[in-house]
């Protein structure tokens, strides 16, 4: 290559670098003073506030409120209250970065309604088609039937991709799929997101945002199957059906984390899902809600830089810790908006300042004016889990409470657990591994 094509190589790397929206997030080298990592847009989305357009932490201490913990290293999070809305604190929320199998959770989401859950379904070759090297399975057959249930199943408890893939062929394919999660994305007013994959395999262009990845699981976790789906920690999944004989399960476990404990890190107090992902591109990252008190929280984190162990549980869990203490004690920073449908107040004109939509977005993106408490998208979800219904399939116990039956779940996995150690019975087994794309 010649020496003029080399530079003008060069200047095209260094004026395109910074554009490429998908990318990690800066963190400065302590030795030598040098960022080793494109740094976040100075201006993003005002969606939700104006604060949160802003790069870098946001969060507004009241008297007596604990400062935020010191061990974070997510390159985006967020945490904010599930029923009113308000966003406690968050960090670069609006920025656009890779979101691995947390985009599932958007999948779940759209698809949920389209199918019942008993109906059956055999899998062909082209279901299986295209799926990504290295991706998760639960392990679905070719010429097998699985249940609409059981596909969930795989999709929110082993990031199953074979299980994206044979629901995406049910809904007629991954053109339709996509349209229809870009669609949904935009009436619920996630305009950071675009949808390339729909099972999170990462794709140029595909991108969300810890402001997202929440809204999208605040209206999921309205729907009383994607709350059971969230929730259920271990489940049976059909094995290959074979003549003349009973068709055999075996058990797939929630990785998540923080729901069933590894080594190292144990489930969370109160937590109910939600959904977790890692890929090379996208680094890991998490969406979780939980309840404690009568409050509940949703935190994202998103490629977390520290190189201990399940990072992005563990900084999760500190920012849920830290907002159960803050709760009451700061001015929220911005708002989870409700979705176009269900607003209620005019918004903002957009005044310029912020970056293009996603590709997602309708030709007249909106915008929030202010933290206020949402309205109508807060209320919905106070109503929906106040009827809730949990379902823990890998204890076979059905658990009916009037409100988030969160922290009662984790007390109840407990106490029967010490039960059956007691008894002398084994603990279930864990896997020591995180496999979720």
């Amino acid at each position: 290559m010649s020496a003029s094509k080399k530079t003008a190589w060069a200047v095209a790397a260094a004026v395109l670098l910074p554009l490429v929206t998908a990318a990690p997030a800066a963190h400065a080298d302590g030795k030598d003073g040098k960022d080793k990592q494109p740094k976040p847009p100075a201006m993003m989305s005002t969606v939700g506030g104006a604060l949160l357009s802003k790069p870098g932490t946001q969060v507004q201490l009241g008297p007596g409120a604990p400062v935020l913990p010191k061990e974070l290293s997510g390159r985006s999070w967020i945490v904010a209250d599930a029923e009113s809305g308000q966003v406690l604190a968050a960090h670069n929320a609006h920025w656009r970065l890779a979101p691995a199998s947390t985009l599932k959770m958007l999948f779940a989401d759209t698809l949920l309604p389209k199918f019942t859950r008993t109906q059956n379904h055999l899998v062909t070759s082209q279901d299986l088609a295209g799926i990504g090297e290295g991706s998760s399975l639960v392990g679905i057959k070719e010429k097998q039937t699985y249940s609409v249930h059981d596909l969930w199943l795989g999709v929110f408890l082993r990031s199953g991709n074979d299980a994206v893939h044979v629901l995406t062929s049910m809904n007629h394919g991954i053109k339709q799929t996509v349209k229809d999660m870009n669609d949904h994305a935009a009436e619920l007013q996630a305009l950071d997101t675009n949808v390339v994959s729909p099972d999170g395999y990462d794709a140029v262009g595909q991108v969300s945002s810890a402001y997202d990845l929440t809204l999208i699981a605040r209206n999921g976790m309205r729907k009383p199957d994607f709350r059971e789906y969230a929730a259920t920690s271990r489940a049976a999944f059909p094995g290959e059906a074979k003549p003349g004989k009973k068709r055999e399960t075996f058990e797939i476990q929630n990785t998540n984390r923080l729901l069933t404990g590894d080594i190292g890190v144990e489930p969370y107090q109160g937590i109910a899902g939600v959904k977790n992902g890692n890929t090379t591109h996208a680094g890991a990252t998490f969406t979780g809600v939980a309840e404690r008190n009568g409050r509940v929280l949703l935190v994202t984190v998103m490629n977390p830089s520290s190189k201990e162990s399940h990072a992005v549980y563990r900084e999760a869990a500190r920012l849920l810790d830290w907002g159960f203490a803050a709760s009451g004690k700061v001015t929220p920073v911005g708002e989870l908006v409700p979705p176009r449908s269900e607003r209620t107040t005019p918004t903002a004109p957009d005044d310029g300042t912020a970056p293009a939509p996603g590709k997602n977005a309708p030709k007249t993106p909106a915008h929030a004016t202010a933290a206020a408490p949402e309205k109508s998208g807060g209320i919905g979800i106070a109503l929906a889990v106040a009827g809730g219904v949990l379902v823990l399939l890998a204890a076979a116990v059905f658990l009916v409470n009037r409100r988030w039956p969160l922290a009662a779940s984790a007390a109840r996995r407990r106490r029967s657990e010490e039960s059956r150690e007691s008894e002398g019975s084994p603990k279930p087994q864990e896997s020591s591994s995180d496999v979720n794309p």
